[in-house]
């Protein structure tokens, strides 16, 4: 299984306010669908209850056409539609027995997961958001450049529905001899 890490981060690593995202950048959701869909998506219980309401009724709508995964500290959580899982070893264990070693998994957040498993991942997806937000409340870990390379990059200058320049960067982890 390939453990991959997707986000969008700001130039401070921000990525959040109050549970919801800093920006609304059409360009960065395409990125996101199209790089997810088919494959496993895991995520903490509060980025899972900011995806919407879900058809009981309760916050949280799972995301089509992927394998939606909680993780959660929370016994009494559950939702129709996800798998939820309450320690890192179980969901580790049950994706690597029912995942293929060509697979691949994403972490989509929020802060905590991302810090969880930062050191797990093979790969970062991430958008680079031209913009600072000094009053963001979840920030993305630091990004170790000693351990990893840039192996994609593709930038978009902002336009009419985009109001920030980004950069799609794919980082690979560098495997130590």
């Amino acid at each position: 299984m390939i453990l991959s890490i997707i986000s969008a981060i700001a130039n401070n690593n921000e990525i959040g306010k109050k549970n919801d995202l800093l920006w609304n950048l059409p360009i960065d959701m395409k990125h996101f669908k199209e790089t997810t869909s088919g494959h496993p998506v895991i995520m903490g219980q509060r980025t899972f209850e900011s995806l919407g309401i879900g058809p009981d009724g309760k916050p949280g709508k799972p995301l089509p056409n992927r394998r939606n995964i909680v993780l959660t500290l929370d016994k009494e959580f559950k939702r129709e539609g996800i798998e939820v899982y309450y320690g890192i070893e179980k969901l580790e264990k049950e994706l690597n027995e029912t995942m293929g070693k060509e697979e691949e998994a994403f972490i989509i957040g929020g802060g905590q997961i991302y810090k969880l498993f930062i050191d797990k991942a093979d790969r970062l997806y991430i958008t680079h958001v031209d913009a600072n937000f000094p009053d963001a409340d979840t920030l993305f870990p630091a990004i170790d450049q000693s351990k990893w390379k840039i192996t994609f990059e593709d930038k978009h200058e902002k336009d009419e529905k985009n109001i920030y320049d980004v950069n799609f960067i794919i980082y690979e982890k560098i495997k130590s001899a």
